[in-house]
């Protein structure tokens, strides 16, 4: 989502759909996936995917953006290492894992100060893994940094903002892994692409799956209840896990908690959030971070080529942070319980 590569997707619509909810919870809709792939046996990544699954099934993670880095009009405006610095400090007393989106603009900062906060795992994002120099600060940044470093995202939504297709992406995923084959590798999508049959050749070769499973953007989410749109995330979860040639982990779920217009509130977000816990607990085979870090009000006018992109300002892209751009925790923040001291 970040930078961000949402604006195709569609906006919640108003108005119930109760009487359909019952079907969409348990995930009518997507078609079967159809027969269990078959997963290369990725022998040299299987060490670090240990590591990963633990932090899965031990830690919490949770989307980052740095809240120093903007993007207006296409330009970017970099992050800085003492802004890095406290927003990390920010989070760690909740969180021991992160997942970022970028390796540079400012981003390539993050691992080392991660390292030195005491970060237990970190899941490296490359916006642009087509980009040789964004590509190239990432592995790099997994090089140096072995035991935090648990795996690499290559693109956030490429599919759905049809920067590239399919093929060329697994084609991409198989040339990285010739090079660092005990790197665990992935890529993230909205839940909704991974069912489409042209992607199973990409699903065989990630060593596990990032996707994206937001209950806001069904038509029923508005009028339900808060564990209908979580016991969602675990169905979505449930049909993709054995279709998986590893971990599944929830990248992006949440509320934002603005406009209330829209029915987004803080209260909103902290029962969403209240309820998920309830329902998914998390484990070597899958689990969910929290989305997102910060809010980031430059997101509201931000403006991408996204296909059927809505024009205009979308003041609910700015608001899905658990702290506001000022580091102050919301409710679903101040709710969610400070780690264990050592974790």
């Amino acid at each position: 989502m970040a930078h961000s590569a949402t604006r195709g997707r569609r906006r919640p619509r108003r108005g119930g759909a109760l009487a359909a909810l019952a079907s969409l919870v348990v995930l009518a809709g997507p078609p079967a996936l159809g027969a269990q792939l078959e997963c290369p046996r990725h022998v040299a990544a299987a060490g670090a995917l240990v590591r990963l699954r633990a932090a899965l099934s031990r830690g919490r993670f949770v989307a980052y953006q740095p809240t120093s880095l903007t993007v207006v009009n296409g330009v970017f405006t970099p992050a800085d290492a003492a802004s890095i610095r406290a927003d990390l400090e920010t989070l760690r007393p909740r969180f021991d894992g992160l997942i970022t989106y970028d390796a540079v603009h400012g981003a390539e900062q993050i691992p080392a100060l991660a390292a030195a906060l005491h970060y237990r795992a970190l899941i490296l994002g490359v916006w642009d893994p087509f980009d040789a120099a964004q590509l190239a600060a990432a592995l790099r940044a997994a090089q140096q940094f072995p035991q935090l470093v648990v795996g690499v995202s290559l693109g956030n939504e490429l599919l759905f903002s049809r920067r590239a297709d399919p093929a060329r992406l697994a084609a991409l995923v198989a040339q990285v892994r010739a090079r660092y084959p005990a790197l665990p590798l992935s890529t993230t999508e909205p839940f909704h692409l991974y069912y489409q049959p042209d992607t199973a050749p990409l699903l065989a070769q990630l060593d596990f799956l990032l996707a994206n499973v937001h209950p806001v953007f069904q038509p029923w989410f508005r009028h339900a209840a808060d564990r209908d749109a979580a016991q969602f995330v675990v169905n979505v979860v449930a049909q993709l896990a054995p279709h998986a040639c590893g971990p599944v982990l929830v990248k992006e779920t949440g509320v934002p908690t603005a406009p209330a217009a829209a029915g987004f509130s803080e209260q909103r977000q902290a029962g969403f959030y209240r309820a998920l816990r309830a329902a998914f607990a998390p484990g070597p085979t899958g689990a969910f971070a929290y989305f997102s870090a910060f809010d980031a009000p430059w997101r509201a006018a931000d403006v991408t080529g996204v296909p059927g992109a809505r024009p205009g300002t979308h003041e609910e892209e700015a608001h899905w942070g658990l702290f506001d751009a000022g580091r102050r925790p919301k409710p679903a923040a101040r709710e969610l319980p400070p780690l264990a001291a050592g974790d």
